[in-house]
């Protein structure tokens, strides 16, 4: 009874003893690749601080080697414990092919929110019209963009759908050109029509002179002669001049006399007398 007494106590220290050297080595792998995954993500995040990154961009792919960093230390401390990683690597492959498949509308979003911050279509702060939305650029996620609309409404637009489509930036250009119709009547001077677009252009200094506005008449409608006016403004000065020369071009016409035509119909009535 002894003997066996002795022997067990030695089987067990010897097991102890080798679990024990491995426990302590798994410890040391994961402490220590630990502060080597935290030590990688720093330097990915100061590489690419250097190249002026969007600061979105740099966390996402600073925590994403961080997360492989500890992914790849975590099986390396199990694999120095003696538990066999393999089956645990295909569990892990087959529970992230399923969540792929349940996420495709997120994964999908996620992948384009990573494309709009590496190529950069917009910005924050740029006025774009993306997904049938038109509005301010408020916020750039990796699932979504917030823009908030001219009446100030908050929008959350999904990524994919503004990657799916065309996107038009107004904010990407520092000007902007504005086009406008005036029409006047047909028996209306044109040649006084024209030169008083022209006065209420000059008197408007955010309206730009370089490139030169253009004045031309464009179209001889049904009822009116109409003039088209294309001119260069500031994206900023773009809304205040559309409304300023809609307004003093109407203004000016009538103060001169010019008709600015609109839609109307003339109705005659003939009357027979029905005599028997």
């Amino acid at each position: 009874m002894n003997i066996n007494l002795e022997q067990l106590y030695t089987r067990l220290t010897e097991i102890v003893a080798v679990f024990g050297i491995k426990l302590l080595s798994a410890l040391i792998i994961l402490i220590a690749g630990m502060w080597i995954a935290k030590q990688i993500r720093g330097i990915v995040e100061r590489v690419m601080g250097k190249s002026d990154n969007d600061p979105i961009l740099i966390s996402f792919v600073s925590n994403l080697v961080y997360i492989a960093a500890v992914t790849f230390v975590a099986i390396a401390a199990l694999a120095q414990l003696g538990i066999q990683t393999t089956s645990f690597i295909a569990v892990l492959g087959a529970a992230g092919l399923a969540v792929g498949l349940a996420l495709q509308g997120s994964l999908s979003n996620f992948a384009s929110g990573v494309l709009m911050i590496i190529f950069r279509p917009f910005k924050v702060g740029d006025f774009i019209d993306a997904a049938g939305t038109m509005g301010v650029v408020k916020e750039i996620q990796i699932f979504s963009t917030i823009l908030t609309t001219p009446d100030n409404k908050k929008v959350i637009v999904p990524n994919a759908s503004i990657t799916g489509g065309n996107i038009t930036n107004f904010s990407a250009m520092p000007t902007r050109r504005l086009d406008l119709t005036f029409g006047i009547g047909y028996e209306d001077d044109i040649d006084k029509a024209k030169s008083l677009i022209e006065q209420v252009i000059a008197e408007n200094n955010k309206i730009l002179t370089d490139p030169a506005p253009t004045i031309g008449i464009s179209e001889l409608a049904d009822s009116s002669v109409n003039f088209a006016v294309w001119i260069w403004v500031a994206g900023a000065d773009y809304f205040d001049v559309m409304f300023y020369m809609n307004e003093t071009v109407k203004k000016r016409f009538d103060a001169e006399g010019i008709s600015i035509p609109f839609p109307q119909q003339d109705v005659y009535v003939k009357t027979f007398n029905n005599n028997n």
